[in-house]
Order: structure tokens, then sequence, then C-alpha cells
């Protein structure tokens, strides 16, 4: 009872074993985790838009959804009826096969990511020796997605949408590798679970906490969620790349945009927060997942309160965070872990070595930023009195 769900899937494995040729028998076990993957994703969907739409409404001193089942529980269960029912129309001049596939594979990305994620300490799809290049290779089929959505859609403000969408996420998926390369280089491996595993007995949130700042920060804009919702900008380009869709394709393109959130959420938690380790882990198994899903959902909850709380960038000074700021800080950081691993095997002179690197590098890196802040507004300010 200790270890619940392994024990079941052990049992479970034997029995079908028993009278199924093995071939079937992997087939079988490959659907599960695809249907089980699936009702965890809509069901983690669904409770993420409830609680973003609360804390938003809280945040914002409103009451949020309260009229469909207590609390407004099942508004978002009316919501996807409605975009279920709601009609789907294709404009005239688009792509349709491009602009068909683009839903599907805007979807695909985070959907087999998640396949990696390490749930709990036996509560994997697929424990890969590459994991975490895995996950950071399907991010590139979300920008092809993207990217085929405005060019196909025969509108110009989603074709605007689609190139800010190549300049954006190409942008920050150089700073978010070089965050995660700092964790692999630290942690000697890229498998998911020997990360985890790694992280004892500090979590690289304690050991490296500027490398997390870097992969926070990258995965918001990733995800082209508030402040670097340029892409989809209501104010300039109405909707952005998905300006031409409707019913169930558009509801893909939110669908995607909530699964991210999950799956992003919870490789922070697998690379800095110690993934499923936590007490009594060793002797309960079934606590690691518990322990993921709080973590996961807490990293969640930050990125929607900055959602709620800060307003959006210009394109010029989102681009020039990231490769004049970001970049430049996760290279250092790259730096610094490989030297610290190259000197030493010994886990706390590497932590005497990192961590005040790492809080020397998010020091001078606020203090150029206010420098650049204050140069910057002192010449507004004398532009404006000219």
């Amino acid at each position: 009872m200790n270890d619940l769900i392994y024990n079941l899937a052990q049992g479970w494995e034997r029995w079908i074993s028993s009278f199924l040729p093995a071939w079937l028998v992997t087939l079988i076990d490959d659907l599960l985790i695809v249907v089980a993957l699936l009702l965890l994703v809509i069901l983690f969907v669904l409770a993420f838009i409830w609680l973003e739409r609360k804390l938003v409404a809280r945040l914002q001193d409103r009451t949020g959804p309260n009229r469909v089942g207590p609390y407004g529980l099942f508004q978002p269960i009316a919501d996807t009826l409605k975009l279920l029912t709601k009609e789907v129309i294709t404009p005239d001049g688009a792509d349709k096969p491009v602009y068909n596939l683009a839903p599907v594979l805007v979807v695909f990305g985070p959907l087999m990511g998640l396949g990696v994620l390490p749930l709990g300490v036996h509560l994997i799809g697929a424990d890969l020796n590459i994991g975490i290049f895995f996950v950071m290779a399907l991010g590139s089929v979300s920008e092809i997605a993207v990217l085929m959505a405005g060019w196909s859609s025969n509108n110009k403000y989603a074709l605007l949408g689609a190139f800010r969408a190549v300049a954006q996420l190409i942008s920050y998926e150089v700073p978010m590798v070089l965050a995660v390369l700092a964790v692999v280089l630290m942690a000697g491996s890229m498998s998911m679970q020997s990360i985890v595993k790694a992280q004892n007995p500090l979590m690289y949130l304690i050991v490296m906490p500027t490398a997390f700042v870097v992969y926070f920060l990258s995965a918001n804009a990733e995800m082209a969620r508030t402040p670097f919702d340029l892409l989809e900008a209501e104010s300039e380009l109405i909707a952005g790349y998905h300006i031409e869709y409707s019913g169930m394709k558009f509801a893909l393109f939110y669908l995607a945009e909530y699964i991210n959130l999950f799956l992003l959420g919870g490789v922070a938690t697998t690379l800095f927060l110690g993934g499923w380790g936590g007490p009594f882990v060793d002797k309960v198994p079934l606590l690691g997942t518990f322990y993921f899903l709080v973590k996961d959902l807490l990293m969640v909850a930050f990125w929607m309160w900055i959602r709620g709380t800060f307003p959006r960038f210009r394109i010029d000074h989102m681009l020039s965070f990231a490769w004049k700021v970001l970049v430049p800080v996760g290279v250092v950081l790259v730096l610094l872990t490989g030297f610290a691993v190259w000197v030493t095997d010994n886990y706390w002179i590497q932590l005497a070595i990192l961590l005040p690197g790492n809080l020397v590098t998010l020091w001078i890196a606020l203090e150029l930023l206010g420098r650049d802040a204050k140069r910057a507004g002192e010449r507004d300010k004398r532009l404006a009195l000219a």
C-alpha cells in the first residue's frame, strides 16, 4: 500500500501478460497512458481556467464566475459546451489544409511533453534519458503551428501575429535552454527522474536561484501570457495569429495555452523545486505525486498573479530584454555551473561556488537594468521638454 500506483501497475501488467502477446500488451499499456494523460489534462485545464478567472477577479476587486454551479465551478464546463456548439468558419482564400492542421499541431507539442513529465516516484509515461531535451525540442512544433495558423488565415492581423511569434518565441527559447543547460550540467543527466533525484539534499531553486528566475521569465514569454502576450495583443492585432479561428478550432489554441501552463510549471517543478521529492516519500511513494501537483499549482498560481498585475511590454522592449539581459545572464550561469562541476565533485563546494555566483549575477543584471531604465526616463523627459 505504500506505493499504490506502482503495485497496481505491476499487478495489471502480470495479469494482462498471462493471456495476451507481448506486442499487444505494450500497445494496450501505451493507449491507457495516453487516455490517462488526456483525462488528467482536461481536468487540470478546466480547474486552471476557473482558478485563473477567480484569482484575477479577486486581484481586480471583482467576484469572477459565480452563476453556473456553486462558486461558479461549472462555468468552464459551460464555456466548453458553448465552444463545441459554435459554428466553425473557414475564411475565403485560406490555405485549408494548413489552416486546419495548425490547431492540431499546436496541441500536439505540449501533450507529447506530458509523456516524459515525472508526476511521481514511478508515475511517468516514459523516462527518456534525454527527457528534458525532448521537452525543449517539442517547443518548436508549437512555434511552427502558430506560424502556419497566421500564414494560412489570409488575414493581415493573423500574419503580423505570426511574425511576432517567430520573433518572440525563438528569442525566449534561447535563455530558457541556457537555464535548463545549467541544471543539466549540475545534475549530470538529461533524464527528468535523474534530475529530481539529484536535488538531494537541496533543491536547485536554492542552489541556482538566478537560473530559476531566467527560466521563469522565459517560460512566461513562451506561453505568451501577460506581460509577454504581444502575439495576440487585442489592442493592436485583434487576436493575433488565431483571429480567424472559431468554435472547436479556437478551443484547441485555448487548450494548448493551459496545457503549456501545466507542462512548463511541471518542468520548473522538476528542474528547480525537487519534483516529487519531499518528506516521507521514501516510506510512502504516493506522497510524491501530491508534492509534485502542489508545487506545480504554486508555479501556475504565480504566473496567474503576474497576469493580473503587470501591464504589457512594448515589442522592442520585450525583445531587448531577452537578448540583452536574459541571454547574457544565461551564458554566465552556464559557464559558472560548468566551472563548479569541473573544479570539484564535492556537492557542498559546488554550492559554495554556485549560490554566491548566482546572486552576484542577479544583482549585476538588476543594477544594469535600473541604470538603463533611469537613462531612458531622463531621455524621454528631455524629449518631452523639447
